[in-house]
């Protein structure tokens, strides 16, 4: 009765919605959209999380305009893909969880030749896996950009979502502009960190605008792009800070890596090399063999493994945050909650055990079967599942 921390258990209030728990799916790409519309196995991928216990489940990735996917089955925010949504929320919303869309711009991250579309970024970059060059936003792409994210929260409100969740992190097209590795611009958008961050507040404000408090909005913000040079956690208090004066969001979720430059630096554990070569086209496939292990390099896991850095967040505003990273278990959770966290994102380990959250419920000395092996990460272009788990996490792919 005397405890302090918050009970992960019972219900918090983030922003306009209560949440029947402080546990959240965090976004990991599902792989389970076609041609950039729900299928029946979207819906059973999020009612089977909500089902199996958290406070709301996040459905990734939404992008707010075309030329912003990393994959062509994505979906993107238009009138033909609101059925389909309103159907998913729907059916997360009777199992009695809450859900939220992560919407935003894959900038350099994009595939340019699966879209048809120029791939954009605040500065020329040549990206590995796609062998081509980005093109540099213009002002007119940027000005489009942000009212396509207000248009996106507007969206996913009438859609039945309970909240957004804006992606600045992984050097998607905010996070990249954020970045000075990747932003080498000379006007208003380049330079100091407040002109590279600026499209992050303007696009936070938008969407503000576009919602008001119809519903929460959160941000996914990179502390450390993992890469030197990269935009690091000093800069990251500062554009904390800013996006809390703003009053654009609800809550941050603390993030790190780069899709771009060095994607295993968020995971932490193995590095599955032979399996995403497995699922490459040549010449990619050939390039992973020869020098993957430079690309994608294998970091120690341990649990709770951005908490150090998503402290310094945590003492320089006054927002809710959401600590993701090796939360696995009830100590994880409960640390969290005595570190003022006041919501947990889980990802990998509910990939094993969609109902692991009911679980640790009933059992608090319940712990995870993940081992951390990150073979996951090689499944989205099949439907992201744990390889090691006999039964997805979804059903069969109908349209």
């Amino acid at each position: 009765m005397n405890d302090p921390r918050p009970d992960v258990f019972a219900p918090a209030k983030l922003g306009p919605v209560t949440l029947r728990n402080r546990v959240i799916k965090a976004a990991t790409y599902e792989g389970l959209t076609r041609k950039g519309q729900v299928t029946d196995a979207l819906i059973d991928f999020h009612v089977r999380h909500a089902r199996g216990g958290v406070g709301m489940t996040t459905v990734a990735y939404c992008a707010v305009a075309p030329e912003g996917r990393t994959d062509p089955r994505q979906i993107y925010w238009r009138d033909e893909a609101m059925p389909g949504l309103r159907r998913l929320t729907d059916a997360v919303h009777d199992e009695g969880a809450a859900v939220q869309a992560q919407i935003g711009h894959a900038g350099p991250v994009a595939n340019p030749k699966a879209n048809g579309m120029p791939a954009l970024a605040p500065s020329r970059h040549f990206h590995l896996t796609t062998q081509t060059f980005t093109k540099p936003a213009t002002r007119a792409d940027l000005d489009r950009i942000v009212e396509a994210h207000g248009r996106a929260g507007r969206m996913a409100a009438e859609a039945g979502f309970d909240a957004v969740e804006i992606h600045m992190g992984h050097n998607y097209l905010t996070s990249a502009f954020l970045s000075p590795k990747v932003n080498r611009r000379k006007d208003e958008y380049g330079g100091s960190l407040e002109n590279r961050a600026r499209l992050a507040r303007d696009i936070g404000r938008a969407v503000r605008d576009a919602v008001g408090d119809r519903i929460a909005i959160t941000a996914k913000l990179n502390m450390d792009d993992g890469v030197p040079g990269g935009f690091w956690i000093d800069e990251a208090v500062q554009v904390a800070r800013w996006l809390e004066a703003d009053g654009s969001v609800d809550a941050l979720q603390m993030t790190a890596g780069s899709s771009l430059l060095n994607p295993m630096y968020l995971f932490k554990g193995d590095a599955p090399l032979r399996e995403f070569a497995a699922v490459m086209k040549q010449p990619t496939r050939l390039g992973i063999k020869l020098v993957g292990r430079h690309f994608l390099k294998t970091y120690p896991y341990e649990d709770l493994y951005l908490l150090k850095d998503a402290r310094q967040i945590r003492a320089a505003v006054k927002l809710p945050m959401i600590l993701l990273g090796g939360v696995t278990d009830r100590v994880g959770m409960d640390t969290a909650m005595a570190e003022g966290f006041e919501f947990v994102a889980m990802a990998r380990a509910l990939l094993r055990e969609p109902d692991l959250v009911n679980r640790i419920k009933a059992d608090p000395a319940t712990q995870s079967l993940c081992i951390h092996c990150n073979k996951c990460m090689t499944a989205i272009y099949g439907g992201t599942h744990c390889v090691l788990s006999t039964e997805p996490a979804w059903g069969s792919a109908r349209a």
